[in-house]
């Protein structure tokens, strides 16, 4: 192995060849422990990596993830004020007035078995 040639993708050109390259491997992964295998790791590394600096997703806001996992959990609000306690605190939350504090993050968290990460929003420097 030539440690010297190896380097992430350049330019967008690059990226599509490694797609296309990627693509055989995913109707038929080949055997664990075989060049094939390694291969296909190597390409799928450099296409995240290339993807993480060109295509970043941005962090969903909590009350967003928040409103997602109860659209697609079928929750309403009054499930909401059960686990907070209060109808005023789940308006202000969904309406964008309030952040989420640490005990309610919590609470939801455990209800909803959401991970605590998603809930809690950038902290501002």
């Amino acid at each position: 192995m030539d440690i010297q040639s190896i380097r992430t993708l350049a330019d967008e050109g690059e990226y599509e060849m490694a797609l296309k390259a990627v693509r055989p491997y995913f109707d038929q992964e080949p055997d664990a422990g075989t060049p094939e295998a390694a291969h296909f790791d190597a390409l799928c590394l450099l296409i995240e990596e290339y993807e993480r600096r060109h295509y970043p997703i941005p962090r969903a806001k909590p009350v967003d993830v928040l409103k997602s996992v109860m659209a697609a959990n079928n929750y309403t609000r009054a499930d909401l004020i059960e686990i907070i306690g209060s109808k005023a605190r789940v308006a202000d939350l969904l309406n964008g007035r309030r952040e989420m504090n640490l005990d309610q993050i919590r609470k939801i968290s455990r209800a909803w078995h959401i991970p605590a990460g998603a809930l809690v929003g950038d902290i501002a420097a």
